[in-house]
């Protein structure tokens, strides 16, 4: 009974938001209110609380998503402070996939922005409930109804109004509770900590009382006890109003709005209570499923301290050498000195420390429950995504989507001893990093690392130099083609020498076919067994597969080829499987230089999502790139497109898509196959 009580008490959310909506700047807000930090930071002076790694408070930027708690009112919040940078998207996304609610939160300025959009979506992926906060109605140009109604044309958002602002650009001094029907009005000098309330100014009582009315009228379409009263004419309460609110945004139905200007210090304490009220506790949401790792029956697990435990590691941080692994917890207890069972290891590790975290900064604990999303220290091998169990009672959570790095870069040490340091440090960025992929390309001999834009391989060049203290140079990889036959061609080929008074004689004939697009090479045999030996039929096909590695146009390895033994002479007293592997290869050069060798290159599965109102544009750029579009579906006001296009035609595509799209498309990208290169 505790244990559903301090549930009910237990709020697991998130802020979200375009870059420099105010989304830190909020927390930090929060965080000072709710009395955890002394004194407020700024994001412009580097000085947050939530914004602690030295990238962040030079750029001015959120980079990495930070976890901190507090309390309010009885109450304890896990908050999670996400990125708002489209680069940096992948931390929003493991966030949300462990959040029971988010805020949203919107410029009165800009409205809706492109990655609000792709947040927003995110968080409809993963069934988040939200509220909206539209921050900045402090700034020129502020307008908070052109913003709601933004919400519904661009997001599709069912967005209820329950404040309106007083005032607004340099006059704004409060916001007009509906529910209430009250005005709350902050005085500056205390730093928002003091504010009072007032009766709804005259000259916005029939703007109030309209979107009152507009708000009743919602809720009544959203519960029949409600709507019954609504059409006798009765009062509707406080209480009924909120509880109706409550459940239509756990349900998704609906979405708060509320206002502010953070920098002010203006609208915070209303904002907390409306996460209280309106987003759900753990209680509120369905119990956890997952499969059985081994039978693949379904489970479940109730989201209280008495069942077994589970759990989903959602976080990596490498802190001085030591692996920080953050954990959101679902059910049962976490204590110190325990072993936990990950499924996808198939083993169990033991924990050696709980942590309570507050940004960078970290409290110890013994022990963790149902609900909390916690720090610990002790897992050696489990990595982002994993689900962590009790080993007799064993489940496995929906794992973490993860988007595919759609741009790469060469790195080198400047000095050679560095080399080791530099393989080293980059594992250790990938451990932290799903998006941040590592590859020594073996044709090139470079080291290539590849991650989701610019802006993101910039950061982690900048932490080897800040971080890890190495001097390393970037450029840009070379492309590694491939090439393959068009035409069908026979070729043979005969080795005969004496090597130390041994006579090595092959003869190997072959035949050569284009082979289906990313089959590789496929070898078949016309001998008989009787006729060649095992080994010596082995020698063929590894001299027809070294062969393969170096192409007759420009060099480049060879694939998709169908190659055919046809016939192969060898001595029949002393077979030599050597000459046989030296004629084969030789037969295989042969054979493609009459089979119209052609170059081909990498071929990108391209996937894009982009508002209706774009894909023309976007569709025509990629027919000009020489891609091939494979399909287009709408889905409400975004359209997806898939298209397979040439890796040379897609460098900078990144910025080119934002600047076709006003910043509001994205994209990923992933291999698919290598095909003839295109003129």
């Amino acid at each position: 009974m505790a244990g559903e009580k301090r549930l009910a008490r237990t709020r697991n959310i998130g802020f979200m938001a375009h870059i420099d909506a105010g989304k830190t700047t909020v927390t930090e807000r929060v965080l000072f209110y709710a009395r955890k930090i002394h004194r407020m930071g700024e994001v412009d002076e580097g000085t947050t609380v939530m914004d602690w790694m030295v990238q962040e408070q030079e750029r001015g930027i959120t980079i990495t998503s930070a976890v901190t708690t507090v309390e309010w009112k009885g109450n304890t919040l896990h908050i999670i402070d996400t990125p708002g940078h489209v680069d940096f998207t992948m931390e929003v996304e493991r966030s949300l996939r462990v959040l029971d609610g988010a805020i949203a939160i919107f410029s009165a300025v800009e409205g809706v922005e492109p990655q609000s959009e792709t947040v927003w979506h995110q968080a409809d992926k993963y069934h988040v409930p939200r509220l909206a906060f539209v921050n900045k109605m402090d700034r020129l140009g502020a307008n908070f109804f052109e913003t709601v109604r933004m919400m519904t044309d661009r997001l599709g958002a069912h967005p209820l109004i329950i404040q309106i602002p007083i005032g607004m650009e340099d006059r704004f001094i409060g916001v007009v509770d509906l529910i209430r029907s009250r005005g709350i009005v902050w005085d500056e000098h205390s730093l928002g900590t003091e504010f009072r309330e007032i009766a709804i100014p005259k000259e916005i009582e029939e703007e109030a009382s309209f979107h009152r009315s507009k708000l009743v009228e919602s809720l009544a379409e959203l519960d029949d006890p409600l709507t019954e009263k609504y059409l006798n004419g009765e009062e509707i309460s406080e209480t009924e109003m909120k509880g109706v609110l409550r459940k239509a945004t756990i349900s998704m139905k609906a979405v708060p709005v509320l206002c502010g200007a953070a920098l002010r210090n203006q609208g915070i304490q209303p904002l907390i209570d409306a996460i209280l009220d309106y987003l759900p506790s753990p209680l509120d949401i369905p119990p956890v499923h997952g499969a059985h790792p081994v039978t693949g029956e379904k489970e479940e697990r109730m989201q209280e301290d008495e069942a077994p435990f589970s759990g989903l590691a959602f976080k990596v941080l490498m802190d001085e050498g030591r692996k920080l692994v953050y954990i959101r917890i679902y059910s049962g207890v976490l204590k110190v000195g325990e072993g936990v069972y990950n499924p996808r290891l198939r083993k169990s590790e033991k924990i050696s420390r709980i942590f309570q975290m507050h940004a960078n900064q970290r409290t110890r604990a013994e022990e963790a429950k149902a609900g909390e999303i916690v720090a610990v220290m002790g897992l050696k091998e489990t990595t982002t995504g994993d689900t962590l169990c009790a080993q007799g009672r064993p489940i496995l959570l929906e794992p973490i989507d993860f988007y595919k790095p759609v741009m790469s870069v060469a790195v080198e040490p400047k000095t050679g001893r560095d080399q080791e340091k530099l393989a080293q440090s980059l594992e250790k960025l990938s451990d932290e990093d799903p998006t941040f992929q590592v590859n020594l390309d073996e044709d090139t001999g470079q080291t290539i690392i590849s991650g989701m834009g610019e802006l993101h391989l910039d950061v982690l060049v900048n932490r080897l130099m800040t971080e890890y203290h190495l001097e390393v140079n970037v450029g840009r990889p070379q492309v590694v083609y491939r090439e393959t036959v068009e035409k069908e061609a026979e070729a043979s080929f005969k080795f005969a020498r004496e090597l130390e008074e041994a006579k090595l004689f092959g003869e190997v004939f072959l035949r050569i076919s284009p082979n289906v697009r990313g089959k590789g090479i496929e070898f078949h045999s016309e001998v008989l067994e009787e006729i060649l030996p095992p080994d010596c039929l082995l020698s063929i096909e590894e001299g027809v597969r070294e062969g393969a590695t170096v192409g007759v146009v420009m060099g480049y390895p060879m694939t998709d080829l169908r190659v055919t033994l046809l016939k192969a002479n060898a001595d029949p007293s002393h077979p030599s499987p050597l000459a046989l592997k030296i004629a084969s290869s030789n037969a295989l050069r042969e054979a493609c230089r009459k089979a119209q060798p052609v170059l081909m290159e990498p071929m990108m599965e391209v996937n894009i999502i982009v508002p209706e109102d774009f894909m023309g544009e976007v569709v025509g750029d990629l027919k000009a790139r020489k891609s091939s579009v494979e399909a287009i579906t709408p889905k409400g006001r975004i359209t997806l497109i898939k298209a397979i296009s040439p890796l040379t035609r897609m460098f900078g595509y990144s910025t080119d898509l934002r600047s076709l799209t006003q910043g509001r498309g994205t994209f990923s990208m992933l291999f698919s196959r290598y095909d003839k290169m295109i003129g």
